[in-house]
């Protein structure tokens, strides 16, 4: 049986069955393991080649392939790849020479942990310097000891390919504007505790944990009662 350089077989044990899995099968078991010999040497080289290059910049292709295409990046026209470093590690009170004029509570300036997660700041970090841009999602693809580099897919929604496209042209929408800001995309929800389900969910029903607060402690009562 003939088959195609970018499709491999497996064969069942169980059955004599012939089964096709793709290319990006491989990718994604290849990442993950990323303590193996060739992904830590490649890692290593384009982790110098990132330092060398500006912080956010735009890139030709992605570098997990799979990865971009799983989360709904299209190789045509109308999508952009933007890679994005955060620099790791907590965020320092910015105050000058460590003095805060005001109780010893808000006296911490070193020990002090960002809200969200680094994701969503290389998202935000996108999404205001590529205005014109609705950022789609983002995933890791390298880090170092300092910093720690993301790819961010952004949609272009004044773009026709993308406004005709049944399955993308919901990003069009004017309530979409700037959502990495808003903690809507993948990144953001995790931060907000929204990706749960069944009653694991229950205090954040209504949309965040302020909203489920709220409906709770709050006294509804009908005119006529």
């Amino acid at each position: 049986q003939h088959i195609s350089f970018f499709t491999f077989s497996i064969y069942c044990n169980r059955r004599d069955q012939l089964y096709i899995m793709g290319c990006y099968k491989y990718m994604e078991e290849l990442w993950r393991h990323k303590q193996s010999d060739c992904l830590r040497f490649l890692m290593r080289v384009r982790a110098w080649e990132y330092r060398q290059r500006n912080n956010i910049c735009k890139v030709n292709k992605p570098a997990r392939t799979d990865k971009a295409h799983h989360l709904g990046f299209k190789q045509k026209q109308g999508y952009v790849i933007v890679r994005a470093g955060v620099r790791r590690g907590g965020r320092k009170r910015q105050n000058h020479r460590g003095m805060v004029f005001g109780k010893p509570k808000h006296q911490g300036i070193n020990q002090l942990k960002f809200e969200r997660n680094l994701q969503s700041m290389a998202e935000e970090k996108v999404g205001r310097k590529y205005t014109n841009l609705r950022v789609l999602s983002s995933y890791w693809v390298n880090q170092d000891a300092t910093m720690k580099y993301y790819e961010v897919i952004c949609v272009d929604p004044q773009h026709t390919k993308v406004r005709n496209d049944p399955r993308i042209q919901w990003i069009a929408n004017p309530v979409h504007k700037h959502r990495e800001l808003r903690g809507n995309t993948s990144a953001g929800r995790k931060g907000r505790g929204l990706r749960k389900k069944g009653h694991r969910a229950n205090g954040i029903k209504g949309g965040s944990y302020r909203a489920a607060w709220i409906n709770r402690n709050s006294m509804r009562l009908k005119r006529y009662r």
